[in-house]
C-alpha cells in the first residue's frame, strides 16, 4: 500500500497573550523590579491553544474538507501542513509537490507584474523558470485579467489577484493542494470555473484538502470530513454524517454557513 499523501501525529499548536496591557511606568517598574527578582515576569502570557492533540492521516487522492465554527482551528492546521508555521507539538508529513491557497494572491509581491510574479510563485514551489515558459499561457488564459498581467499586481483589484492566485495554483501540478475558502472570493462566474477545475483535479487523483463554510460545496468536492472543535477533532467520518452532526449541534444546515 502507498504511503499516505498527509500524516499529522499528536499536533498542538500554542499562541501566546498578555493577559492586560502594559503601560510605559509598569514597563519601567517591571524593568527596576527584574533587576532585583530576576525570575518575575510582569507581562502575565497566557497560553492559547489554536490546535490540541490533532491526529489523522489522508491517503493519495483523498478529498478532505476541514470544517468547524470561525476560530476552531481550520486555517492554523493549513499553514501548519503548508509549512508557513510550525507546531508547537508533534508531527506533520505532506508527501510530493503541494499547492496552497490561504488567502488567494497571498505571496505575490505588489511591486512586481503579474507576470514576474507567477515565475516567482511557480519558483517557491518549486517549479524551474524553463517549466513555468510551458505553462505561462495557459496561467495567464485561465486568470483571464488581460492586459494587466503586465502591470504591478499592487494595482490589481482583490478579484484580479484572486484569478491569478488560483490559477498558478492550479497550474503547477501540484499532487496535494490546499484551499482555504477560495469559493468565498471573487464573482459567481469566477466561483463557478474554480469548482469545475477543482472537481477535474480530484477526479484526476489529486489529494484535497479543502476548507470551507459551504456544505454544498463541501459534499460535491469531499467524501470525506474533519469538524474542528475549539482546536480539537470532533469528528472524522464521511461528509454527509459531519455535516449532519454539525448542523444538529448549532441548530439547522444554515449554521453550517456562518
Amino acid at each position: 500500500m502507498p504511503e499516505p499523501a498527509i500524516e499529522v501525529h499528536n499536533v498542538s499548536k500554542v499562541f501566546r497573550k498578555h493577559l492586560k496591557q502594559i503601560s510605559l511606568r509598569q514597563e519601567a517598574r517591571s524593568l527596576i523590579g527584574g533587576l532585583l527578582r530576576p525570575n518575575s515576569d510582569s507581562r502575565q502570557e497566557e497560553p492559547f491553544y489554536a490546535l490540541r492533540d490533532v491526529s489523522f492521516t489522508v491517503q493519495r487522492g483523498e478529498a478532505v474538507a476541514l470544517v468547524g465554527r470561525n476560530g476552531s482551528g481550520k486555517t492554523t492546521l493549513i499553514r501548519l501542513m503548508t509549512r508557513i508555521m510550525r507546531p508547537t507539538a508533534g508531527l506533520i508529513t505532506v508527501r510530493g509537490r503541494y499547492s496552497a491557497l490561504i488567502g488567494l494572491g497571498a505571496g505575490f509581491l505588489p511591486t512586481m507584474t503579474g507576470r514576474e510574479n507567477i515565475y516567482l510563485n511557480a519558483a517557491i514551489h518549486g517549479v524551474p523558470p524553463q517549466q513555468t515558459d510551458t505553462l505561462l499561457e495557459k496561467i495567464i488564459a485561465f486568470a483571464d485579467i488581460g492586459d494587466f498581467i503586465d502591470i504591478p499586481v499592487k494595482d490589481y483589484s482583490s478579484g484580479m489577484g484572486a484569478r491569478l492566485g488560483f490559477s498558478v495554483a492550479i497550474h503547477i501540478l501540484p499532487e496535494t493542494i490546499f484551499l482555504d475558502e477560495v469559493l468565498a472570493v471573487g464573482d459567481a462566474a469566477f466561483q463557478a470555473k474554480c469548482l469545475e477545475r477543482i472537481l477535474e483535479m480530484k477526479n484526476s487523483g489529486k489529494t484535497i484538502i479543502f476548507v470551507s463554510h459551504s456544505a454544498g460545496a463541501v459534499t460535491m468536492l469531499c467524501e470525506r470530513a474533519i469538524w474542528l472543535d475549539k482546536g480539537r477533532v470532533e469528528m472524522d467520518s464521511d461528509s454527509e454524517t459531519v455535516i449532519e452532526a454539525y448542523s444538529e449541534r448549532y441548530g439547522g444546515r444554515q449554521a453550517f454557513d456562518q
